[in-house]
């Protein structure tokens, strides 16, 4: 492989993928911590006819029509669960299913129907991702990573997604506090006069904008492994939410280099004809990290746990013995 080769294909891909891990995995933990891990999940699948509608009024992929398009629909959604459960008086599991999956639909349908799909936003691309669009065209050696009229030709879905994740960043940095009290004390958060309804419809429309971010990397069906995986594998790690924050940051960059590069490179390595996913695999990476974590993890881990037992039954049964000598 060439330097132009890596810098048009493989770099934009793979930067492309570890922001859009990165954005997601940010809200993931106080998504996870709030016991609302499907939360991304529902999102994105909620904001799929957003997108469609969004396309078909701009007639492009504009991002900021994406976006706008995608937060009417978890408006539209929100409105419709509360109508459901009040004039149907069903619980709110039920009124969140029927919403989510008729949405997502008539999302497939509008695909399918308004001629998106023979464009730019077909229905595979949307469900699996499309890492392989990102091109950095004008990128030819390596002293382009440093050339300005090079970095103005980056590819537009990279640049959004980096815009996002940034935003996202600085509003978790600036929030940071708010965002903690009301995530593990809702009564204390009210008590202490913070907005908490305010808060949690907040978080639901980032979390809306993080997923229409993502959904061009990893698709709307995948994107669910970047809001959950490297939270849920810090939260084994850690009891203290800035390390988990941190430390979360890394595993969904991990999984997103990682799992980008099994789906690159590893048909070659082992020569097979057969081309791998590279959203599946950075699925599947997240997925491996958070088994390895829920086995290993110190304090919370399997196997650790395992043997604290096994060493306080020994330890029980040589108490026991020494008192039977005295």
């Amino acid at each position: 492989m060439t330097a132009a080769e890596f810098l048009t294909i493989d770099l934009p891909a793979a930067l492309l993928a570890c922001c859009a891990a990165i954005a997601c995995a940010l809200l993931g933990n106080f998504l996870v911590l709030r016991r609302q891990a499907l939360l991304g999940d529902a999102i994105s699948h909620v904001v799929l006819p957003g997108l469609v509608v969004g396309f078909l009024v701009a007639g492009t992929m504009w991002a900021p029509a994406l976006t706008l398009g995608a937060m009417g629909a978890a408006v539209l959604a929100t409105l419709l669960i509360a109508a459901i459960r009040r004039i149907g008086r069903l619980e709110a599991g039920a009124a969140m299913g029927v919403v989510f999956t008729v949405m997502f639909a008539v999302g497939i349908v509008l695909l399918e129907q308004t001629g998106t799909s023979n464009v730019h936003l077909d229905a595979e691309h949307v469900l699996f991702g499309n890492l392989e669009s990102a091109l950095w065209l004008a990128a030819t050696e390596w002293a382009d990573l440093v050339n300005p009229s090079a970095l103005g030709e980056l590819p537009r879905q990279l640049v959004f997604i980096a815009a996002v994740m940034a935003f996202i960043a600085i509003l978790v940095v600036l929030f940071f506090k708010e965002l903690g009290i009301s995530t593990f004390d809702p009564g204390l958060a009210a008590a202490l006069g913070l907005p908490v309804g305010a808060i949690s419809v907040a978080l639901v429309v980032v979390t809306a904008i993080a997923a229409v971010a993502a959904f061009e990397a990893v698709g709307s069906i995948l994107v669910i492994a970047m809001f959950v995986c490297p939270p849920a594998t810090a939260r084994m790690l850690t009891d203290r939410l800035s390390h988990q924050l941190w430390l979360s940051v890394v595993f969904a960059a991990a999984a997103a280099v990682a799992g980008y590069a099994l789906a690159a490179f590893g048909p070659q390595l082992w020569n097979s004809p057969h081309s791998l996913s590279a959203a599946g695999m950075i699925a599947v990476v997240a997925g491996l990290l958070q088994f390895v974590a829920m086995i290993g993890a110190p304090r919370y881990g399997v196997l650790p746990r395992i043997l604290r037992e096994e060493a306080g039954r020994r330890a029980g049964r040589d108490g026991g013995a020494d008192r039977r000598r005295i």
